[in-house]
């Protein structure tokens, strides 16, 4: 068995901003593999101070859902992006698969924003 080491797997705790802000790099990376096009840079930036300000003004319960939506999304990501990455043939990315890994982790996050009110 092979154990992989993402960076993203922690738990989000009090570094919610952090987090999400990774989740939306590897949801850019998996919109280029199905070769779609990524959030703009400047777009995802004020999501993510958004999205910090939203966890704070919380209430621990809100935060506590955040945290576990976060975490489960980064596991299923991790497996996602790694399927992917397995990809014999490079030229021949799997993008049906991408896509839809992409829909799932912006879903996945844009329940993450209404969660918290963002």
């Amino acid at each position: 068995m092979t154990q992989h080491n993402h960076v993203f797997l922690e738990v989000a705790g009090g570094d919610a901003g952090r987090h999400y802000a990774r989740l939306g790099s590897v949801l850019d990376l998996v919109h280029q593999i199905a070769g779609s096009r990524p959030r703009a840079r400047g777009r995802a930036l004020d999501e993510t101070a958004r999205l910090i300000g939203a966890y704070e003004a919380a209430p621990p319960i809100a935060r506590r859902r955040f945290d576990t939506l976060a975490s489960e999304a980064s596991v299923w990501a991790a497996a996602g992006v790694d399927a992917l990455a397995s990809a014999a043939d490079p030229a021949r990315q799997p993008k049906p698969a991408a896509g839809r890994l992409a829909d799932e982790l912006d879903e996945a996050m844009a329940e993450m924003r209404r969660l918290l009110g963002a």
